[in-house]
């Protein structure tokens, strides 16, 4: 009974003193995590994820998230966990994580990465960030349905690159006499599996020297349109 009494006062008298430290102190709104949210998230789509609460000031971090609308365009560069409050500095632009060479993984998607001649990655111009159309070009002697007919066509838009390693050096040949340098860039796309399969496709295509991968570079507001299966039937209509 006496440490039952004990504890009891003890309890009364820490909730007294949290109440007397409190008086007087200036209450400020707060967004609250309430649910993980993953790494790359817009600034948009975080609100979904929040509540409001309200802190003495003495409890609340310096740089924490006021207005929402200032989240707009940005992502979030780390996963935020449930309790922590919002803060400034777990976002980012797109472009700065892309400059860090970090670039998030969109939910459900994978990544895949091709080696790419100079030329067919825009003169080696192609970073992190960027998305990319990419265009398979076959020669006659593809093994395609079409065998015997050179083609080419784009076969996908607005493909997100995530990694680049860039003027990878290659040397080919058993011998120094038939050594020959290859600049070479590891390109990796965030893909879904069907994309993952066709580029595949075409880069085991380009391995055996019967077809090509080439990246053209979409900035915002690329036209795509008007893309067709070119061949030497019409090439030049």
């Amino acid at each position: 009974m006496l440490a039952l009494g004990g504890g009891a006062a003890l309890f009364l008298y820490v909730q007294s003193a949290d109440r007397r430290a409190a008086e007087g102190a200036e209450f400020q709104r707060v967004f609250i995590v309430t649910e993980a949210v993953p790494q790359g998230t817009p600034g948009e789509e975080v609100s979904a994820f929040l509540e409001i609460d309200e802190l003495p000031a003495i409890a609340i971090q310096p740089d924490i998230v006021t207005d929402l609308a200032g989240l707009e365009g940005m992502v979030t560069n780390a996963e935020l966990l449930p309790g922590e409050q919002l803060l400034e500095a777990r976002f980012s632009s797109p472009d700065d994580l892309a400059a860090t060479g970090e670039v998030v993984v969109p939910e459900g998607l994978q990544e895949i990465t091709v080696a790419l001649a100079v030329e067919r990655v825009v003169g080696g111009v192609v970073a992190p960030g960027d998305l990319v159309g990419i265009v398979l070009s076959t020669n006659t002697q593809s093994v395609l349905a079409n065998d015997g007919t050179a083609q080419s066509q784009f076969v996908y838009n607005g493909m997100l690159v995530t990694r680049v390693t860039a003027g990878r050096t290659l040397t080919t040949g058993s011998s120094d006499d038939e050594s020959t340098e290859v600049g070479a860039f590891l390109v990796t796309l965030a893909v879904t599996a069907p994309q993952a399969e066709k580029i595949a496709y075409g880069a085991e295509q380009q391995e055996d020297g019967n077809a090509g991968l080439w990246l053209t570079l979409q900035p915002e507001g690329t036209d795509t349109g008007g893309s067709s299966l070119r061949s030497g039937e019409n090439v030049f209509q």
